[in-house]
């Protein structure tokens, strides 16, 4: 007989080990998808342990051997987003506050991105103090692939990267391992995936940095350093159609991929995107930041590219997405300024102190 889904209650595990407390995403089945019920039960371990002072360390994982977590529950945003419903923005205010929260925390926070890592997944490891890649690791923000602008503060993250790089990882939506992770700034250290159990038991007594020194290894030979000549010359475009235009002018073959790459998404979250990063680095705080991502999510829940994105990747995994508008030239100015409105619910307003408090 097969065992269904976990209960609500049982998808995110929290349990005491020593002086660690764990949190376990526990969907295996949905890659550790996050749901609302998840963001809640996280949130609310950490206010519990934040209390008790015999918690030193907090660890997070995932069930199953294929990744920490694949990103938010897109199937319920496209039915949320079709019925034009207010789920979406709810999730996404609590999971955002999760996000400024969890970099906020000042103990160590440890995070085994191990396997595929992406979206929400990576919102809920990359901004701890801790962040374990392995040999196995994937990671992305693929946000432009289903008319999204990459968000739980994606676009932070991306936007501090050195040099161009995070433009390219943001447009193509291109999943790195553990070295280019840790050169992008996504990631601290790599350890062997066959280590990460005794590692997380040595957590248990031992403090952080030694117990991490014990089992971090040198990550495999990674891509990015190696391209960052033409990464920074391309992708320091004032716009995606340049960006495009001087991939395919390049010479390099890699260059042209990405620029293939690009072309398959969605052209108004790609300029929505671009415009997103720019503003990123202009912003203080990843607390600004989340408040512009925010907006952005709710103006893409109202767009047609949304439902179809994932409809094309998750639900049919047909991957002949129909965009509306269908070229990078016919995405106007205000098509893109749509992105930076208020939502009609209001504000996040995360970069307020009282939001914070």
């Amino acid at each position: 007989m097969t065992a269904g889904p976990p209960k609500e209650d049982e998808t995110v595990l929290v349990r005491r080990e020593g002086r660690v407390g764990r949190l376990t995403l526990n969907r295996p089945r949905a890659l550790n998808a996050l749901t609302h019920a998840m963001v809640s039960r996280i949130d609310a371990a950490l206010t519990a342990w934040e209390r008790d002072p015999s918690v030193r360390t907090v660890l997070i994982d995932g069930a199953g051997t294929r990744g920490l977590c694949a990103g938010g529950d897109i199937r319920a945003i496209y039915e949320d987003a079709r019925t034009g419903g207010t789920a979406s923005p709810a999730f996404w205010r609590d999971e955002y506050r999760l996000n400024a929260r969890i970099a906020r925390i000042p103990g160590p926070y440890v995070a085994f991105m191990d396997g595929i890592v992406m979206g929400g997944g990576v919102g809920v490891s990359a901004h701890g103090n801790v962040r374990i890649v392995t040999e196995r690791s994937e990671v992305a923000m693929p946000e432009t692939g289903i008319g999204l602008v990459p968000d739980v503060g994606g676009t932070y993250l991306l936007s501090r990267a050195p040099g161009e790089l995070g433009t390219h990882l943001a447009l193509t939506g291109a999943a790195v391992g553990a070295a280019d992770a840790i050169l992008c700034g996504l990631a601290d250290h790599c350890v062997p995936s066959g280590r990460l159990p005794a590692l997380a038991a040595e957590l248990a007594s031992t403090d952080v940095p030694v117990a991490v020194r014990r089992h971090a290894t040198t990550p495999p030979e990674g891509e990015l350093a190696d391209d960052r000549e033409w990464i920074d010359a391309c992708y320091a475009a004032d716009s995606v159609e340049e960006i495009v235009g001087r991939l395919f002018a390049g010479g390099h073959h890699a260059a042209k991929q990405a620029a293939e790459t690009i072309l398959t998404k969605s052209p108004t979250a790609l300029k929505a995107t671009l415009a997103a990063l720019r503003a990123a680095r202009e912003l203080g705080t990843l607390e600004e930041v989340l408040d512009a991502e925010y907006r952005a999510s709710c103006a893409a829940l109202r767009t047609p590219d949304l439902v179809e994105g994932i409809r094309a990747q998750v639900i049919d995994k047909d991957r002949m997405p129909g965009w509306v508008p269908g070229e990078l030239e016919r995405v106007t100015y205000e098509d893109v300024a749509r992105f930076s409105a208020v939502p009609p619910g209001g504000d996040l307003g995360l970069a307020r102190p009282e939001a914070g408090s």
